[in-house]
């Protein structure tokens, strides 16, 4: 009997919500990271917080700041350092076409997911321009409006059964 094949299952490690609603997402690319043996362990673990994260370009290289991924438990003198910055792995047209992107005003690159794809860890940035306070308010009511007209669908349904 074959075995079956591979299948690129995704198991999602850490998300940014938080991103979602501070930043208009404009752009998304899935990149690779750097990482040392024990964080990926750890990672794996489910020890990644990526909401304060953001990417930075420099000397043709772009760096993943301020994502932390916890030490690993059984790690020992071979763990990491938790708050490490890590570098991305892109091809360099990719990476220009993100520095072009940055480099316009009020744009930044910022760690949407971190996750897992035929056993490599994968990043989701997104190039994103913040939102301000109206457009965070304009989100919310649009959402509600949504919530509003599905439970008047589910209620109308339930009422014609």
């Amino acid at each position: 009997m074959a075995e079956p094949s591979k299948q690129s299952t995704r198991v999602s490690l850490a998300s940014n919500r938080r991103a979602y609603h501070e930043y208009e997402v404009l752009e998304k690319l899935e990149t690779g990271i750097e990482l040392a043996g024990t964080e990926v362990k750890a990672a794996r673990a489910g020890g990644v917080q990526v909401a304060d994260g953001y990417v930075r370009i420099e000397k043709g290289e772009a760096w993943l700041y301020q994502v932390r991924i916890s030490p690993y438990g059984h790690g020992g003198w071979t763990n990491h350092e938790p708050d490490r910055r890590r570098r991305l792995l892109l091809h360099r047209s990719e990476l220009l076409k993100l520095q072009a992107a940055v480099s316009r005003s009020g744009m930044t690159l910022v760690p949407l997911e971190l996750y897992v794809v035929r056993n490599r860890i994968k990043v989701k940035l997104g190039v994103c321009r913040g939102k301000k306070l109206w457009d965070k308010r304009q989100a919310i009511a649009e959402r509600e409006a949504h919530r509003e007209a599905d439970r008047a669908m589910k209620a109308a349904a339930r009422s014609s059964s």
